[in-house]
């Protein structure tokens, strides 16, 4: 695996880190602060529901995590591939179900980390 990629990876890890935080702990919170579209009311009615939605980007974050520690290299790329095509997947689904921004938080880095696989095959 490349150092882009291996960049690309890592950052999207510590971005679903984030959201992990943000939906699992901070949601009622910071989370209004960032979601300032979603009614006052709303946060505390949807706290369970946000927590387990973090949990499945933490799931992202750390499939991506293993991806780096993984010593074969095809090992390595067959996993951080499928990983990055999960998260480009929930960015799509997220872009058309929730927020247009969605697709540019999480499906363009997701791309980005795709293609860095696609320049290294020469």
């Amino acid at each position: 695996m490349n150092l882009l990629s291996q960049l690309i990876i890592g950052f999207i890890a510590v971005l679903h880190l984030y959201i992990l935080w943000l939906e699992m702990f901070a949601w009622t919170t910071r989370g209004r602060k960032v979601f300032k579209h979603i009614p006052e009311e709303q946060f505390e009615k949807t706290k369970i529901i946000m927590a387990n939605q973090g949990l499945y980007n933490g799931f992202l974050a750390t499939g991506l995590i293993w991806s780096l520690y993984i010593s074969d290299t095809d090992w390595s790329s067959n996993i951080a591939i499928f990983f990055l095509t999960c998260v480009l997947i929930a960015g799509i689904y997220g872009a058309m179900t929730a927020s247009k921004r969605i697709f540019l938080i999480q499906a363009v880095p997701a791309i980005l980390g795709l293609l860095s696989f696609l320049l290294d095959l020469n």
